[in-house]
């Protein structure tokens, strides 16, 4: 058996109830969601286990989602599964730094309770947007984005689907061109914001004075950035790269196919969905993917690795 990689979804997976099961059924998880509770200003139990609006705004989304991916690895590890490395796709990053021993937890969420404050108000809603490109090769949707101001590529999901971001008019104008040249379809995003943007890098700037407050520590394993798909190994280099990683494209294509070239046949994507397990199949279809969203998942992710071992 090949290397085992822990990885992290962003915003957009989270759900109404997530980790619920978790909370009721494994003590692991609970202690996770009530020390969410006591170092925050908000209610995270209320925002993931109920269905409300809050969850879907960028300042709540954030912390609801890292604690509730944090919550599921616990009890993940107590089972006795530990990744080789881990990676997040943008705000999952946290959760992977988190899960690879750089930060602690309650400092993991109190960033990105602050990281998703900065963010909402970082553009005036309404004014940014960002769109995903289905069915169009990267290097075209490059070419065509090269000379346009205000619009850039955000996220390097999987072949076939790249998202773009920056200002509402330039976004909807370069989705017009990238139609006309043969981009399969292009769908707007659901989102308060033109993230992984120019314009977020004075939210980058305000979370870097946050993280002067965080104490980080030694990494036990590996984890890789968004920012270079390279694996980090220097726990100093992280204050840097989370700066960075605010306004910079995700680039999980090359984060993933970095991790395989690492030795990596086995993805647990651990959190709300199964996004991150279809860009992986995307991306290579000879890995493994497990999923762990549910209490029943744990059963079944510990009996595939121990079986392989």
């Amino acid at each position: 058996m090949g290397k085992v990689a822990f990885i992290y979804p962003g915003q957009g997976s989270q759900k109404a109830f997530m980790g619920k099961d978790f909370y009721e059924q494994c003590d692991m998880a609970k202690k996770v969601y009530d020390t969410a509770n006591d170092v925050l200003d908000i209610d995270v139990k209320e925002l993931c286990f109920t269905e409300n609006e809050l969850l879907d705004n960028t300042a709540y989304t954030q912390a609801a989602l890292v604690t509730t991916c944090l919550a599921m690895t616990n009890v993940l590890l107590e089972r006795g599964i530990k990744p080789d490395v881990t990676a997040g796709l943008s705000l999952g990053e946290y959760a992977a730094i988190a899960a690879a021993g750089g930060l602690n937890f309650a400092d993991a969420i109190r960033l990105v309770r602050a990281r998703g404050i900065y963010m909402e108000e970082a553009v005036p809603g309404g004014k940014g947007a960002m769109a995903a490109v289905l069915g169009m090769e990267v290097s075209k949707i490059e070419e065509i984005l090269r000379d346009r101001e205000a619009v850039s590529i955000a996220n390097y999901n999987c072949p076939g689907q790249i998202v773009i971001t920056g200002m509402k008019e330039a976004v909807e104008d370069a989705v017009e061109a990238l139609k006309e040249v043969g981009a399969k379809r292009c769908v707007m995003l659901n989102v308060s914001g033109p993230f992984h943007s120019e314009f977020l890098e004075e939210a980058g700037q305000k979370l870097g004075e946050k993280l002067k407050e965080v104490k980080v520590t030694e990494l036990q394993i590996p984890y890789v950035t968004n920012v270079t798909a390279e694996f980090v190994t220097d726990i100093g280099e992280t204050k840097g790269l989370l700066v960075k990683q605010v306004s910079s494209p995700v680039k999980w294509i090359q984060s993933v196919e970095k991790m395989i070239e690492e030795g990596v046949d086995t993805f647990v994507e651990i959190g709300p969905g199964k996004t991150l397990a279809g860009f992986v199949k995307k991306i290579n279809k000879n890995v493994k993917v497990l999923n762990v969203s549910t209490v029943e998942d744990i059963g079944e992710v510990v009996c595939y690795l121990e079986k392989q071992q």
